[in-house]
């Protein structure tokens, strides 16, 4: 989507590639291939303004496979698969699931023994836990549905009639600990030969599509809106922001950007999660390289005679006050079968807009002044007013990245999110008209931010 858009792809490792940003310049860079950061640069930014970013996460609880994929095999004849709960998971949504399989595998090239990194995608089902038959179950089992995460959700792969020859294959440490139908599966996928393949990193999921639902199809049915649902719609927002046609870079002073995190499920406290440098370095390597960039031209101007004064020192401290983090997740709406979980003045509605999610005890990053920015955002688009959440007094209330990138960087943000029912399911639900809701007030947020924020008397 952003480089059919026109935005120039990265190293993230620095150097050549950072020098190279100009204003007016559509960029995105990628780390471990789980995180993305894309930004565009307004034609007017000056060295010390703001950054208008939108944060979200791309993790989402499931099942992967762990280091040595062989399951000892038990007094049945099934091939299964060693697996690990990643996340939060409900996991009693994972039973009787058609469940494909994706991640990275590394391959060895037997001619320059270099490594490569190659994705896969095994859109199928070539997976299943299922259910213990009713008849099996005892009383008490009957009664409440309980998941040992350890026994019960283990795969089945293949029976093991069908198991393919292990051969003489070598003892390195690492290919005897595999599942060699599993490693057959990769091979064929990638085209490559098995004993080339040395480690992966492999997840399973649902293969079943997403699909409208209700009796005006009201509702979007799919896996993971928690949280690619944000991420789809803040990168879509940041691409219709910027489409030539509407010339909003040729006024805009400001850097807009979004930064999707990986491991928010386990905490973010990750080289690739909302608690890494990332975001703090972002704004840093962009803004430096335009600073640089306009001191080598001050310089070559002031040789030829002209004075032209560049001080430093506040450049980043004035970005920092001067920019703002939509933090994106999802949000709980009412359940009607147990509407009573929610606070009675706040209970969201699905397809009534986005909801604010507030919290005193700082587990959401909003307060009085970036919740009336953004609400201030939302008209100046011709929304409807946001919704509240504030969760119960009597319930834990759950955390984003909003709070670690606010106390990390020091930028300003607000917490906010479309809502939705059965999150952590393997299969949830959102209301179809808050993703426009959220694609319109994500590109307010790109038009109007800078306006909104210098209307506000010093805070």
């Amino acid at each position: 989507m952003l480089e059919a858009a026109g935005f120039k792809e990265l190293s993230d490792e620095g150097g050549e590639d950072f020098s190279t940003l100009k204003r007016g310049g559509k960029y995105f860079f990628t780390r471990n291939k789980s995180t993305i950061v894309a930004f565009c640069i307004g034609n007017k930014y000056q060295p010390g303004n703001g950054f208008k970013i939108i944060g979200g996460h791309t993790d989402s609880p499931i099942l992967k496979i762990k280091p040595r994929s062989k399951r000892s095999p038990g007094a049945s004849s099934f091939v299964q698969l060693a697996v690990e709960c990643y996340g939060g998971g409900l996991w009693h949504t994972w039973f009787d699931r058609d469940l494909g399989l994706s991640g990275r595998v590394f391959v060895r090239n037997q001619s320059d023994q270099t490594i490569e990194q190659k994705l896969v995608n095994i859109d199928r089902s070539i997976l299943h836990i299922p259910n213990l038959a009713i008849h099996l179950q005892t009383a008490d089992e009957r009664q409440a549905f309980q998941v040992n995460k350890e026994d019960h959700l283990v795969p089945i792969l293949s029976m093991s009639v069908k198991n393919a020859l292990e051969g003489n294959r070598e003892e390195d440490g690492w290919t005897e600990h595999q599942e060699p139908i599993l490693l057959d599966i990769l091979s064929k996928e990638l085209n490559v030969n098995v004993e080339d393949i040395i480690d992966f990193e492999l997840n399973l999921y649902n293969v079943q599509k997403a699909s409208l639902g209700g009796a005006h199809s009201e509702f979007l049915h799919s896996a993971r809106l928690d949280n690619l649902a944000s991420c789809f719609l803040a990168l879509k927002g940041l691409v219709e922001y910027t489409k030539d046609d509407r010339n909003h870079l040729d006024a805009d002073g400001d850097i807009s950007l979004v930064a999707l995190f990986d491991h928010e499920e386990v905490g973010s406290e990750s080289t690739t999660g909302a608690g890494s440098p990332i975001m703090g370095e972002a704004v840093r390597r962009i803004s430096d390289a335009i600073l640089h960039s306009d001191q080598s031209k001050n310089s070559i101007a002031s040789s030829a005679g002209a004075v032209v004064p560049c001080a430093t020192f506040e450049v980043y401290p004035n970005t920092i006050r001067k920019s703002f983090v939509l933090s994106v997740d999802q949000a709980h709406a009412v359940h009607p079968n147990y509407a009573s979980k929610h606070e009675k003045g706040h209970g969201p509605k699905m397809n009534d807009g986005m909801v604010i999610k507030r919290n005193s005890n700082q587990r959401y990053a909003t307060n009085a002044v970036t919740g009336l920015i953004v609400r201030e955002i939302a008209r100046k688009s011709g929304l409807k007013q946001l919704q509240e959440f504030v969760v119960r007094n009597d319930c834990g209330c759950g955390t984003t990245i909003g709070p670690i990138i606010s106390s990390s960087t020091g930028i300003r943000a607000i917490d906010i999110g479309c809502p939705q029912l059965s999150m952590h399911s393997i299969r949830e639900t959102m209301g179809t008209s808050d993703l426009s809701f959220a694609l319109d007030l994500f590109k307010g947020f790109f038009q109007y931010f800078r306006e909104v924020d210098d209307s506000m008397k010093e805070y």
